[in-house]
């Protein structure tokens, strides 16, 4: 079912709260960010546990964002409970030389398995499938990034990570959807999701 109907920002909110900053708009059936004006995240009302969900992005030259998923409220910045996709222009930004922080990755714990990722200006169409501790990142068509969480590896990581500080880092079993301002115009159509 859709998460944006293509026409308002229905379904949607500042993060953590209050209404949805004006640096983000609907046009076209996309959703944008334009820096410049007032800015902020944006999350679902709706919180999810089990899910399928798919979007698109694309990202202007040398531009940076991010796809966040199960985002818990009261643990400060989004990034604090929450895992990101990474939404980048990796042939501009200083982000695209490491692959654990590339288009696509875990942020800053899994890098792609392979770049798929088109260059900036152009639509990615990206998939990320969370079922109980289990997570896939897909980007256009191709399974990038596996993982679970507090699995061996996942706490070995994630112990040498600037998350390490944050103990409901990756915990909540649901939370909310949300997308990154990071300064950087950016552009997201087509997000709708499956509840598993």
């Amino acid at each position: 079912r859709p998460l944006f109907n293509g026409k308002t920002m229905a379904g949607w909110t500042a993060w953590p709260k209050g209404l949805v900053p004006m640096g983000w708009s609907v046009d076209n059936g996309v959703i944008a960010y334009t820096p410049g004006v007032e800015g902020g995240d944006i999350s679902t009302t709706e919180q999810f546990g089990d899910f399928d969900l798919r979007m698109d992005w694309k990202i202007e030259p040398g531009g940076n964002s991010g796809i966040f998923y199960r985002a818990a409220k009261g643990f400060g910045a989004v990034w604090h409970s929450a895992p990101e996709m990474q939404v980048l222009d990796n042939a501009r930004h200083p982000d695209g030389r490491n692959p654990a922080t590339s288009a696509g990755a875990c942020y800053a714990l899994y890098a792609c398995s392979k770049v798929t990722v088109k260059p900036a200006g152009q639509w990615n169409e990206v998939r990320i499938v969370a079922k109980g501790k289990h997570i896939q990142h897909w980007m256009n068509g191709v399974k990038v990034v596996e993982y679970d969480v507090n699995s061996k590896d996942w706490t070995d990581r994630y112990k040498k990570s600037k998350f390490a500080e944050f103990p409901k880092f990756g915990q909540s079993p649901k939370g909310f959807i949300v997308l990154q301002d990071h300064g950087n115009r950016v552009w997201y159509r087509n997000i709708r999701i499956k509840p598993l």
